[in-house]
C-alpha cells in the first residue's frame, strides 16, 4: 500500500507535535471506541520474533490513582534530593505527572515469557522483548496524538508500586505508566525545552557515517 504525500505529511506532523502532557489534562471521557483504536495501534508495533510481549493495564479508578500518586511523590522527593543548588530549586517547580488529572492511566508492562524460553530474533539480546514493549509505547503515544490525545509518561515512580497497586505478577516488567486525556493545549514546544532545564540536541553533531566519530 502506498503512501500519499498528505498521509506522509500527517504523520511528520503527529510525530513534530507530540508532547509529554502533565498540566493540562481535561476532565473529558476518552470514547471507548477511541481508547480502543489507541490501542490497536500500539498492538500492531513491531516485536522481535512477533512475541508481542506487552500488555495494558487501564487505570480509571480515583482509588488507584491515589495510590499511585502517592508512590510517585515518594519518588519524586527522592530524585529532587540528587539535585543540588539551582538545578534543585528549578526541579521543584517543574509538574512531572499528570496521573490525578487524567482521565485514562494505561501501565504498558513486558511479559518476558511470552512465547516460551527461545524467541526468534532474541537469541543474541535478550531485551529485545523490553525493547519490543517500548515500540508499543511509542505507537500508542503518537496515535493518541494523531486522536488529539494527550499522553504524559509517569517514569518517577517506583515498580514495586506498580506490581503492588495493579496486581501485576512478579514476572512481568512495567514499561511505563502513561496518562491519557484530552487537553486545553498542545504547546509548541516540549516543556522542559520551554523550562530551559534541556535544549534539543543539533541532529548533525549525532550522525555518523560508517564509523563512531568524536565530535568537536
Amino acid at each position: 500500500m502506498k503512501i500519499t504525500q498528505a498521509e506522509r505529511d500527517a504523520v511528520y506532523k503527529t510525530i513534530f507535535n507530540r508532547r509529554d502532557v502533565r498540566a493540562e489534562f481535561k476532565s473529558d471521557p476518552i470514547p471507548d471506541d477511541v481508547l480502543k483504536r489507541i490501542l490497536t495501534a500500539a498492538h500492531h508495533a513491531p516485536s522481535v520474533g512477533f512475541m508481542q510481549p506487552w500488555d495494558f493495564v487501564i487505570v480509571r479508578s480515583d482509588q488507584t490513582k491515589l495510590k499511585l500518586k502517592q508512590g510517585f511523590t515518594q519518588a519524586n522527593a527522592e530524585a529532587e534530593a540528587l539535585f543540588e543548588g539551582d538545578r534543585k530549586e528549578q526541579y521543584s517547580t517543574l509538574k512531572l505527572e499528570g496521573i490525578l488529572e487524567a482521565p485514562i492511566g494505561i501501565c504498558v508492562t513486558c511479559d518476558r515469557t511470552r512465547s516460551g524460553p527461545l524467541v526468534l530474533g532474541r537469541t543474541t539480546n535478550l531485551d529485545m522483548d523490553l525493547y519490543s514493549s517500548v515500540c508499543a509505547v511509542q505507537n500508542l503515544w503518537l496515535a493518541a496524538r494523531a486522536e488529539n490525545i494527550g499522553v504524559g509518561w509517569v517514569s518517577i515512580i517506583h515498580d514495586d508500586v506498580l506490581h503492588q497497586t495493579l496486581g501485576i505478577p512478579k514476572h512481568i516488567v512495567p514499561i511505563a505508566y502513561l496518562c491519557l486525556g484530552y487537553v486545553s493545549q498542545f504547546y509548541d514546544q516540549p516543556d522542559l525545552e520551554k523550562r530551559d532545564w534541556l535544549k534539543r540536541q543539533n541532529l548533525d553533531s549525532l550522525i555518523h557515517e560508517e564509523q563512531w566519530q568524536a565530535k568537536l
